[in-house]
């Protein structure tokens, strides 16, 4: 097969890849539908990203940017169509952003032409990942993301010890970036995420405090704060409004997933919680709900996990890992959850406002014991007898 064959090959395969259709399993647990296929993995990524198609430059048609997974993607529906900002990480084990664009949010997704061009601080990161979009109140589309630089004072030789901020930057079309300054903490942060409404006038961030880039130590879970000037953001008095309990599914720590959403019962939340166990960190995502004129009050959450890996889900880069940091909310209450397992590749589950709801005021919080757990079943039975 000469240079010419094998590159229609690789498009014809291409495109056919694109356009598989997507059906939502068999599984039924009332909650949430999920889908057969991945909606992106590092297949899905453009070939003229990957590959040279200069036959004289690139003879044997090699790909000269290997791409190892697209996952940790925010959301955000886009004059009519499903957009998600993925985090996609090369071979290379650098990060970026890029849009990749649905007609329907469950399938079809395609990479736009160019990948995010985000202006960089006086103090360039050395990766950056995990961006969550905010279409505000204030008219701006925001991304809210990590920035990983290695830590100044790591002693010499230590090349895995890293500082963790919160960037932040800016868009009206999503296309063009404006970088604003990171958010100044005393600790570092991941997981932020910026509320959609002015609060009092203010900004307001879900916060996560860490005392270090992994470990959580101190920091008591999700956090709440209100910032006066988000182009010079600085979270000086920080309050802790979902918090990690032992031997629960967000013992090791916890974290704010995409944006809340905005229902008639209060704001819908999706987070993440960490526990550790002998195959190492296993991450779950859950729901709770908080009051919709102070997002700082709890009204409810349900006990134990909302989505976990299954099946293949579980394998992957960081293996038995469910994330998210996007999800989206149709007019006639859809709402597509976009999840990533495994640090590798992207799903999509789809509800309702309604159903989620049901399922967060009406589920049994954790009652922290094995002993009320029984309690819970046992009234359920009785129920149903």
């Amino acid at each position: 097969m000469n240079f010419n064959q094998r590159l229609n090959q690789l498009k014809e395969n291409h495109d056919k890849f694109l356009a598989l259709k997507n059906e939502p399993t068999s599984d039924y647990n009332g909650i949430y539908e999920r889908y057969q296929n991945p909606i992106l993995t590092a297949a899905h990524t453009p070939l003229t990203w990957r590959y040279d198609f200069d036959q004289a430059a690139n003879p044997f048609l090699m790909e000269r940017f290997g791409i190892n997974g697209t996952f940790n993607a925010g959301a955000i529906k886009w004059n009519g169509k499903y957009l998600l900002a993925a985090r996609v990480e090369g071979n290379d084990r650098k990060s970026f952003f890029a849009i990749a664009e649905s007609p329907n949010g469950i399938d079809n997704f395609r990479f736009w032409d160019y990948p995010i061009t985000m202006p960089e601080t006086e103090n360039p990161d050395t990766n950056v990942y995990d961006m969550r979009l905010t279409a505000h109140q204030d008219g701006w589309i925001y991304g809210v993301f990590c920035s990983e630089r290695k830590d100044p004072d790591a002693p010499a030789g230590d090349l895995s010890s890293a500082v963790a901020a919160a960037g932040i930057a800016r868009t009206k079309d999503l296309k063009t970036w404006e970088r604003l300054l990171d958010l100044k903490s005393t600790s570092q942060q991941r997981n932020v995420v910026l509320h959609p409404e002015f609060v009092s006038g203010k900004y307001a961030f879900y916060t996560r405090p860490q005392d270090g880039f992994i470990d959580t130590g101190s920091g008591g879970g999700i956090g709440w704060a209100l910032v006066d000037d988000i182009t010079n953001a600085e979270v000086k008095d920080e309050k802790i409004i979902n918090v990690r309990y032992y031997h629960t599914i967000k013992e090791v720590k916890n974290g704010e997933g995409p944006h809340p959403i905005k229902t008639s019962k209060g704001w819908l939340h999706l987070a993440h919680g960490v526990r550790n166990c002998a195959a190492g960190l296993r991450y779950v995502l859950y729901l709770y709900l908080t009051d919709l004129h102070d997002p700082t009050k709890l009204i409810a959450e349900p006990s134990g996990y909302f989505l976990a890996p299954q099946g293949d889900e579980r394998i992957g880069d960081v293996s038995n890992v469910l994330f998210s940091n996007g999800w989206i909310a149709d007019e006639d209450g859809k709402v597509f959850i976009y999840y990533a397992s495994s640090d590798t590749r992207m799903h999509v589950a789809t509800s309702t406002i309604d159903r989620l709801l049901d399922y967060v005021v009406n589920t049994a919080p954790d009652g922290y014991r094995s002993a009320n757990s029984v309690e819970t079943i046992k009234k359920i039975i009785e129920k149903n007898k």
